[in-house]
Parts: C-alpha cells; structure tokens; sequence
C-alpha cells in the first residue's frame, strides 16, 4: 500500500510525516465507518432495527463492548457473531493502518545511519580477543 523509506534513508521531513500521518488516519477512519455501516446495515436487514439501534449495536460490537439489544432471528444471531469475529480483527488491523507511520518513524530513527557513520556490520562476539 504504501512506501516507506529504507533505513539507510534519511528521516522523512516532518511536512511529508504528517502527510503521512493524516492520510492513514483518513483511511483507518474510513475503515471504521465502512464496518459500522456494513454493521448497520446488517442489524437493520435481520433484525428490522431502526437507524439509530442499528448504529448503537454495530459500535458497541465493533468496539469490543458487546450489542445492547439481543438479536431475535436465527439469521440475526449469525450476522452478530460474524460481524463479532469481524471486529475483533477489524480493531487490529484499523489500529495498525493507523499506528503504522509513528511506530515506522519510531523504528527508522532507532536504526537511522549517521551520515558520518560507515555501514559495516558488527564485529562477531570474541573476534578481537587476542591470543592467550
């Protein structure tokens, strides 16, 4: 989806990092109303719940809280326990999409290269030690 800069690359500037910031935020938050109106939707067609029902029961699932109204159908209470396992992973992935930008600058820092610095790797444990 998207390109992060390599290690060895400098520290994105903070204009293009909060680009980046604000565009996974926008999609993490379109990501969330997307599930809540697939779970509206779905409360609404199976269960016959209005708008705002619908709407409480879908966040309140998609949230890690649980539904407020039981659902009554057979079709009902298998909609609400795939949109269930649905959110549980949905939270996961939406707070990754989210996080990613700051964990990614946070890991790019600890390993940014020094411009000074030569890029070798390290000396193997004991290499230096001299003869006994």
């Amino acid at each position: 989806m998207w390109q992060f800069e390599h290690h060895s690359m400098p520290l994105l500037p903070w204009r293009l990092f909060l680009r980046r910031l604000a565009t996974s935020a926008a999609v993490g938050f379109g990501m969330i109303v997307a599930s809540l109106a697939v779970g509206m939707a779905g409360y609404h067609f199976f269960e016959g719940l209005g708008a705002v029902d619908s709407f409480t029961n879908a966040a309140m699932i998609l949230s890690g809280m649980g539904p407020l109204l039981q659902p009554q159908s057979t079709g009902g209470k298998i909609f609400a326990g795939l949109y269930a396992l649905y959110s549980g992973l949905a939270v996961l992935v939406i707070a990754g999409v989210a996080f990613a930008p700051l964990i990614h600058r946070f890991l790019h820092r600890m390993h940014a290269v020094d411009a000074g610095e030569q890029d070798e790797p390290a000396p193997i444990r004991g290499q230096n030690r001299p003869p006994l």
